[in-house]
Parts: C-alpha cells; structure tokens; sequence
C-alpha cells in the first residue's frame, strides 16, 4: 500500500532530523581531528617520544576516526538523496528501487533513506 500524506510528512520529519544528527557528529569530529595536536588527542602531556604500541593505538583511532566520518558521509549522502526523492517524486516514495515493490512503513520508520524493500547482499 502506497504511503499516506502524514506518513510522507512524518518521514519527511525522519530525514531532517537524521540529517541535523549525521550533520552534527559529522562537524564534531571534523573540529577535534583538525583541532587536537597528536599529543593532545591522546592525553600525552609531553611532547617526548611514546612507546611504539602509544603511537599504535593513536594511529588506530586515528583510522578508526576517519572511518565513522566516511560512514556519517555516506549516511548524509543518502538522507540528502532521499529527500531529494521525497521532493521531486513523492507518489514514489517508498518504493523499492529494484523491485517497485512497496517498502513497508516500519522499515522506513528504522531507515528513512532505505532504497530497497531489505537490504541487498553485499
């Protein structure tokens, strides 16, 4: 069954306020990669040489760090693309992208941007 105008509404509701969280954690970690000196991100009062296991572990939260911006990116890509859906073609919104199938509400409920009826195999 196609969505009904308040459930449009409500998604709409979804996506802004996931796009306003995503944008939010995206920014923070952006300032305290860009603002922290290495020393400072990992509590290091001197500047002296660490152990290499110090400098392990700060090179592992530094990729680690890099890795949830990339996946808040990603997920802020999609909650733009799916407004961008919601906007342009709403009668459409909310079906699968692959099988034209609708996607359930409680699935959109969860996912607001989801594409698809279940996730695809990767």
């Amino acid at each position: 069954m196609p969505l009904t105008d308040a459930q449009r509404s409500h998604l709409e509701q979804r996506l802004r306020l996931e796009r306003a969280r995503a944008s939010r954690v995206l920014n923070r970690s952006v300032s305290d990669i860009e603002g922290d000196t290495n020393e400072e991100r990992s509590g290091d009062l001197s500047v002296m040489p660490t152990h290499m296991a110090d400098l392990g572990t700060d090179t592992m939260e530094e990729e680690l760090d890099a890795s949830n911006a990339t996946r808040i990116s990603r997920e802020l890509a999609e909650i733009d693309a799916a407004l961008e859906r919601l906007y342009q073609d709403p009668e459409h919104f909310g079906m699968c992208e692959t099988t034209g199938a609708d996607i359930p509400f409680e699935r959109l409920e969860l996912v607001p941007w989801a594409r698809t009826v279940a996730d695809e195999a990767p």
